[in-house]
């Protein structure tokens, strides 16, 4: 038996990419509803296998196909499109995300005092995070009990 790729009409699927790069921040079952307002019959969840097959499956990738297709086609902009694009700045500002020009210009590093160890001494937990690659390091260093 031939695994069939789609069950889904082409027109409906484009249709379905079109508007989770116009609208990114709306979540599939809104998008059912509003894409049913144009006359377009999708299930929420068929909105969200076509979104796995087309890597839009959350709001980040979604947006970043936003980005993409502002480079390539210079698009202009909905209200929508840059409240989103606004979000997406504010959240990565709030969870400390920083930009970097490459590996090993910024890293971050902590260290976290693990416990006591009979006969080790003190043993501490010290990470550090390149930014730009986001790969870490961890390591473990003693203090001797005196």
């Amino acid at each position: 038996m031939p695994n069939v790729k789609n069950r889904i009409d082409e027109q409906i699927e484009i249709a379905v990419v079109e508007y989770a790069i116009e609208y990114p921040a709306h979540d599939q079952h809104r998008s059912s509803n509003e894409l049913r307002k144009k006359g377009i019959f999708v299930s929420g969840s068929g909105v969200r296998s076509i979104w796995l097959r087309h890597n839009l499956d959350n709001f980040t990738k979604r947006l970043k196909a936003l980005e993409d297709k502002i480079a390539t086609e210079g698009i202009i902009l909905s209200e929508s499109q840059i409240s989103a694009l606004e979000k997406k700045a504010q959240d990565d500002e709030a969870c400390g995300e920083i930009e970097t020009a490459h590996p090993g210009y910024l890293g971050s590093q902590d260290t976290f005092y693990v416990g006591h160890l009979k006969g080790v001494g003190r043993v501490y937990q010290q990470t550090y995070i390149d930014t730009y690659s986001k790969s870490f390091i961890v390591s473990f260093t003693q203090q001797k009990a005196r």
